[in-house]
C-alpha cells in the first residue's frame, strides 16, 4: 500500500510541475519555473519509492496515463483547452489501458 501512496504523491507532483510549466511561459517566469523544478523532483523522487514495491510497467502505466488523463482535464478546466468527443475517447481509453495493464499484473505468470 506504501508504494501506492507514493506513486500518488509522484502523480500530484507531475500534475503540479507540468501545471507549472505551463504557467512559467517557456520558463520565463520565476515563480512558475520554480514550480516546475519542485514538482518535477517530487514526482520523480516518489516514482522512485514506489518502484520498491510496484513493478516498473505498472508503475509507469499508471504515472503516465492517470498523469496525462489528469494533465488534459486541468488544461480543459484551467486553460480552457478543447474538449470534445475525440479528447473524451483518448481519455477513455488511457484509463482502459492502465485498467488492463493493473488486472494483467495480478495473474499469475506463464512459465515455458
Amino acid at each position: 500500500m506504501k508504494g501506492y501512496f507514493a506513486l500518488a504523491i509522484s502523480i500530484i507532483g507531475e500534475l503540479f510541475g507540468t501545471t507549472m510549466l505551463k504557467s512559467s511561459e517557456g520558463l520565463t517566469h520565476l515563480l512558475p519555473s520554480i514550480g516546475v523544478v519542485v514538482g518535477f523532483g517530487i514526482a520523480f523522487y516518489f516514482l522512485s519509492v514506489c518502484l520498491k514495491t510496484i513493478p516498473l510497467s505498472l508503475a509507469y502505466a499508471i504515472w503516465s496515463g492517470v498523469g496525462t488523463a489528469l494533465t488534459a482535464l486541468l488544461g480543459v478546466i484551467l486553460w480552457k483547452d478543447s474538449f470534445n468527443f475525440y479528447t473524451l475517447i483518448g481519455l477513455i481509453l488511457i484509463i482502459g489501458g492502465v485498467v488492463l495493464l493493473h488486472s494483467r499484473s495480478k495473474e499469475p505468470e506463464l512459465s515455458n
